[in-house]
């Protein structure tokens, strides 16, 4: 007898089905028509990408939007790109994944106890989302918030800090690698800098933080 969906299925369905927001609509197929000439043989997602991970989970990361050659490639949160690697190798050393990298979907990464959302879901131009395009995708991230009674949250950068306390109805105190508070009771919501060239190529980011971050947020 085949599974019933789960509510993260069901979720996925919806966002992988819209065409909300034209200029990204336009931006995503365009990228995944042109390609890279690294990736000239791969078929391109060139869709929504959607969340990732266990459905059972009570710890979120929350990042920005797809990369255009990394996730609006393989359809896979932070899969395919150097913030992936990055971002997975702190996740495998802390036990959540059970692969250090992942190149394509069908490489059988897997989350234990963890999901990967974004405030976008479509590669924008620049990795530039406007604030309506986010408005556009708020729904998509109150259903996750809703979803599970999370215990902790680590957002990968300002804006999905930003974004995240706003989604929560409640101030966001000031964004800074490792700050951290557990507003009303609710999930510890961990901030990190974004794994992301110009963080970690200049040092603003190590290893050594990234994992710190992560285990503050699994310490909830």
């Amino acid at each position: 007898m085949k599974p019933l969906p789960s509510w993260l299925d069901l979720h996925n369905e919806e966002v992988v089905a819209c065409r909300l927001c034209p200029r990204l609509v336009a931006w995503r197929e365009k990228v995944a028509l042109e390609k890279k000439r690294a990736h000239k043989d791969e078929e391109y997602w060139g869709k929504p990408v959607p969340a990732f991970g266990d459905p059972s989970a009570l710890h979120l990361i929350v990042g920005l939007a797809p990369a255009a050659h990394g996730a609006n490639r393989t359809g896979q949160m932070f899969t395919g790109d150097r913030s992936g690697d990055w971002l997975f190798r702190a996740l495998h050393r802390a036990g959540v994944a059970n692969l250090p990298q992942a190149q394509c979907r069908e490489d059988g990464l897997r989350l234990t106890g963890a999901v990967i959302a974004a405030s976008c879901h479509c590669a924008p131009p620049d990795n530039k989302p406007t604030n309506e395009e986010i408005a556009n995708c708020r729904p998509f991230m109150l259903r996750v918030l809703a979803a599970r009674p999370w215990r902790g949250i680590l957002c990968l950068g300002g804006i999905a800090w930003t974004q995240l306390h706003r989604n929560l109805g409640t101030p966001a105190p000031k964004f800074g690698h490792g700050a951290w508070h557990r507003p009303d009771g609710g999930p510890k919501i961990v901030a990190s800098y974004h794994p992301s060239q110009q963080n970690t190529f200049t040092g603003r980011l190590t290893e050594p933080m990234l994992d710190a971050a992560v285990m503050a947020w699994l310490d909830s």
